[in-house]
C-alpha cells in the first residue's frame, strides 16, 4: 500500500557539496549527498531546473514531494533567494522556500530563533528579527571582508607578516610558515603569490593551516592574528544584536572554526565581551537537518 503521508523534502546546497534529505513523518524517504557541480543561484531558471532535477532523481519512484525548502550557497539577498523560491514554487507546484545556507544552522540546532554563524572559508552571521526580517551581515568575500574564515585570516596574517618586515623584524615562524605555502622565497613575494590567485578564496583559505600552525610554534604575530579572527566574528554576532536579532543563542558551523581550537576560543572570548547574554554552541549534526525542518514547517496546515 503507497505511503500517502506528505514528503518533506529538504536540501543543504553548499559550494562543494548538496545534501538532500526527504521524510515522510519521522520515517526517512531519502538521505543523498552529491557534487554541487552546475548550481547557478545568480540565474533563476537554470537553479530551479537544478533543484527540480535533485528532487526528481533522488526521490523514489512514483514519490512527490509535498513541501520543499533549500539552504542555498551564494544566494546572498532576499531578493535573490525570493526569485528562485517562485520559480521552483511554480515548477513543482508545492509549496516551497529558499534561505541562504547560514539560515539553516538554527532550526537544524532545534531552535526557532537565534544567530547562525559560519566560519570556513570564509565567514558570516545570519538572523531574523522580531518581525521575521531576514538579516546577514559579513560575507563579502576574501578581498573585502570574510574576516575569521580561512582565507580572511590568511590575508591578514600576510598583512601582519608584512608590517613586521616594514619594521625590520627579522622573519618569524608565521613568516616562514607563509612563505613556504605560498612557495615564495621572501616575505615581500607574498603579495604576488595572493595576487596570482585564480580562486582567491578558495586559493588563500587553503593555507590557513599555516597560521594555525605558526601559533602552535610560538609565533606571536599568528596568536594575534587568530585572536583578532575571533574577535571579527563575535562583531559579526554583534551587529546582528545591533539590528534587532535574538542572538541569546548562537549556532556555529564552518570548517575552520570547527577544526581549530584556538579560534573557537577566541571567538567566544570575545562573544562574552560584546554579547554577554549570547551563548555559542557548536552544531552537531548537518545543516539539512535545519531544512528538513523548514520544509515541515510548510507542512504543518495540511498535517492533520
Amino acid at each position: 500500500m503507497q505511503d500517502s503521508r506528505p514528503v518533506a523534502v529538504g536540501m543543504d546546497v553548499g559550494g562543494t557539496k548538496t545534501h538532500l534529505r526527504a521524510a515522510a513523518g519521522t520515517d526517512s524517504v531519502a538521505d543523498h549527498i552529491r557534487p554541487s557541480r552546475g548550481w547557478r543561484p545568480h540565474d533563476p531558471s537554470a537553479a530551479t531546473a537544478w533543484l527540480a532535477t535533485l528532487v526528481g532523481e533522488v526521490l523514489p519512484a512514483h514519490t512527490r514531494p509535498s513541501a520543499v525548502a533549500v539552504g542555498a550557497h551564494a544566494c546572498e539577498t532576499p531578493r535573490q533567494c525570493e526569485g528562485i523560491r517562485l520559480a521552483l514554487q511554480e515548477r513543482l507546484q508545492v509549496p516551497c522556500l529558499v534561505v541562504g545556507d547560514a539560515e539553516l544552522l538554527v532550526p537544524a540546532a532545534g531552535l526557532d530563533r537565534g544567530a547562525g554563524l559560519v566560519a570556513g572559508t570564509g565567514s558570516v552571521a545570519v538572523g531574523r528579527s522580531a518581525d521575521g526580517t531576514s538579516v546577514q551581515v559579513g560575507g563579502w568575500g576574501a578581498v573585502l571582508g570574510d574576516e575569521g574564515g580561512a582565507a580572511g585570516l590568511v590575508r591578514e596574517a600576510t598583512r601582519a607578516v608584512w608590517a613586521a618586515h616594514d619594521r625590520g623584524e627579522a622573519p618569524d615562524t608565521l613568516a616562514a610558515r607563509l612563505t613556504a605555502a605560498f612557495g615564495v622565497g621572501e616575505v615581500p613575494a607574498l603579495g604576488g603569490a595572493l595576487e596570482a590567485a585564480t580562486d582567491v578564496s578558495a586559493d588563500w583559505g587553503r593555507h590557513a593551516p599555516a597560521v594555525f600552525e605558526a601559533a602552535e610554534e610560538g609565533s606571536l604575530l599568528a596568536h594575534r592574528v587568530i585572536a583578532e579572527g575571533g574577535r571579527a566574528l563575535a562583531s559579526l554576532v554583534a551587529r546582528l544584536a545591533a539590528r534587532g536579532v535574538p542572538v541569546d543563542d548562537v549556532v556555529v558551523a564552518g570548517g575552520t572554526i570547527r577544526s581549530r581550537p584556538a579560534l573557537y576560543s577566541a571567538f567566544a572570548e570575545a562573544l562574552f565581551d560584546a554579547v554577554p547574554s549570547a551563548r555559542p554552541q557548536v552544531l552537531q549534526v548537518p545543516p539539512v537537518e535545519g531544512a528538513l525542518a523548514l520544509s515541515r514547517t510548510l507542512l504543518r496546515p495540511v498535517i492533520r
